[in-house]
Order: structure tokens, then C-alpha cells, then sequence
């Protein structure tokens, strides 16, 4: 069966060759095998980068005919560079692709295990990270806190899966008929309902450069996720309002009885009154953006703009 090995990268001049040669001679170590065609290929898409990466994926592709690349006119982000790579992989011709970083933390030889399972018929096989080196780092924290959230909010995913998985073709086809702007390719993947395996990894420390994904871009990301793929918010705001309603007429029939029949049921200055005022206009608030945030994603499905724009093919 023919591989294609995908790999989103964004300012990634210090590790990509690396990777490139680590993913090249894995390859043909499973080509010898006969435990994948000799046409398996390596896929790279170009994030906008604003370094030297684009350079050196030129200067892989050189020495090695079956690296195959396409460059973005910007940065897109992750999630866009990855479902460009699903859909060319699909033009290219293969029977599965598997998706890892650029900068090669996750253990490369769990590949040989995807295949496996994939030969066994699982249409999905993800990795699923053991554990952060440093499970007290803010990254861990919030990683295990947004994998909480999301499933408490009825988005069933798997904690500790990232981007590390192999698709067949069959769930490669289906993706690419995904068609909205806003996204969060884990969350479509196990939308599919597909018979999925889960391969523990450890994960490596990071030998060139810096992560890509800061504070801001993961909880952008995050927030993605909730609204493409839960409505729990708007039900949650809804039940807010209802409450602060209730509550609000319970304290001005209070205030209503105290000033008819002159008896004191809250104090003379009415602060039980006034610190719930205040609370209530900072749910509404809160009520208001969550409210936005679904209108704003809305907006950019309706008004259907490319998800991004290539540059350049190295096909």
C-alpha cells in the first residue's frame, strides 16, 4: 500500500532536513520490507514560513525525487496546512496518510504500528501521548483542562491525541468533503464514526528551534473547537439567563413587599441587592461574547473565502 507522510511546518529551518532525511530512511526501511509501496512519498506543506524552511525543503527535494511540497502565499495556521495536505495527498494517489510535526517529537517509529493496525482494519490509528516531560508545565495544565472541557461540552475526544494519526483512504475521502472554514481536524475525525485505534507514544524533547504554538494559539484553536463542534455553550447561556431572571424577580418582589407593607427583609442599604446587580451584568457579558463568538464563526462559513492560498507545488 502506497504512504504518504504529511508534514505541516512554519518556520522550521533548523529541523525540517532533519526530519526529511529521519522520514526518508524510515521509508525505505519499510519499502524493503515490502511493508509499503515503493511510490510512498513525503508530503510537506509550508505554513507561510518567513524563514529559510521553504530553501531547505528545495534543497531536500534535490537529492530526493519523492518529496513533494506545496508553499502557502501566508500563514494559514496548522489546521488549514493540514486539510491542504489531505486533499493533495488525494489528488497525488495514496492509501493512507499519516500526519506528524516538523519538529519530530512524536516517536516515528509508532508509524510501523499504524500500518499494522491499518492492515488489521482500523480506517483511523492515532497516537495518543503518554505524558508531558513536565506535567506541572502551563502546557500540560492547559492541555488537560481543555481535553475536560471539550468532553464535558459533548465533544468525545481523546486525551493526549494531537495531529499524530494515520487515516485510510476511505476516511481521507470523507474529510475532504468537509467543506466549513472554521476547523479542528480532530474534532472531524472522530466526527467520522470510523473504526479507530488509539497507540500510546512518548513524546521527545524538542531538538531545534522553538514550538510554534504559543498560549494565544492554542486557546484560539481551543475555542474553535468548542464552537465548530458543541452547542452546550448556547444552552449554557440560556440557563444563565433564565436563572439571573429568576433571581432578579425574586429580589425586586422582595424589594416590592418591603416597600409596601414597610417591613425590612434585606438591609437598609441594600448591598445584597447591588453585589448581585454587578454579578449579573458580568454573566451577561460573559453571555454576550459566547453569543458572538458563534455569530463570528458564522459570519466567516457564510461568507465562504478560501481556507487558504498556494504559492507554490512541488508535485
Amino acid at each position: 500500500m502506497r504512504l504518504a507522510i504529511l508534514i505541516p511546518a512554519y518556520n522550521e529551518e533548523l529541523s525540517i532536513k532533519n526530519t526529511i532525511n529521519t522520514l526518508s530512511i524510515l521509508i525505505k526501511d519499510y519499502t524493503d520490507k515490502n511493508l509499503i509501496d515503493k511510490n510512498s512519498y513525503i508530503l510537506i506543506v509550508d505554513d507561510g514560513s518567513t524563514d529559510n524552511t521553504w530553501n531547505k525543503i528545495l534543497e531536500s527535494r534535490k537529492e530526493n525525487k519523492s518529496i513533494k511540497a506545496i508553499k502557502f502565499s501566508k500563514n494559514f495556521g496548522n489546521q488549514n496546512a493540514i486539510m491542504a495536505g489531505y486533499k493533495k495527498t488525494e489528488e497525488i494517489g495514496c492509501d493512507m496518510v499519516v500526519t506528524i510535526d516538523a519538529d519530530l517529537q512524536q516517536d516515528e517509529s509508532k508509524i510501523k504500528d499504524f500500518i499494522e493496525n491499518y492492515k488489521k482494519g482500523y480506517e483511523i490509528v492515532c497516537g495518543v501521548r503518554k505524558s508531558y516531560n513536565n506535567k506541572y508545565s502551563l502546557k500540560s495544565i492547559t492541555s488537560n483542562l481543555f481535553y475536560k472541557l471539550i468532553n464535558i461540552l459533548g465533544v468525545n475526544l481523546q486525551p493526549g491525541h494531537s495531529e499524530y494519526r494515520l487515516i485510510g483512504k476511505k476516511a481521507l475521502k470523507i474529510i475532504n468533503e468537509y467543506k466549513e472554514v472554521n476547523i479542528f481536524v480532530r474534532g472531524m475525525i472522530y466526527d467520522l464514526g470510523l473504526k479507530t485505534k488509539f497507540i500510546p507514544y512518548d513524546i521527545r524533547e524538542r531538538k531545534y528551534g522553538e514550538s510554534k504554538f504559543n498560549f494565544l494559539s492554542l486557546s484560539k484553536m481551543a475555542l474553535s473547537a468548542i464552537v465548530s463542534f458543541s452547542t452546550r455553550p448556547l444552552k449554557f447561556v440560556f440557563c444563565i439567563g433564565a436563572f439571573i431572571s429568576v433571581i432578579s424577580m425574586i429580589l425586586a418582589l422582595i424589594m416590592a413587599i418591603q416597600l409596601i407593607f414597610q417591613i425590612k427583609l434585606l438591609s437598609p442599604s441594600v448591598a445584597p441587592f447591588e453585589v448581585w446587580e454587578t454579578f449579573a451584568t458580568g454573566v451577561e457579558i460573559l453571555c454576550i461574547g459566547i453569543i458572538g463568538e458563534y455569530i463570528s464563526q458564522t459570519l466567516a462559513e457564510a461568507k465562504k473565502r478560501p481556507r487558504y492560498v498556494i504559492d507554490e507545488e512541488l508535485i
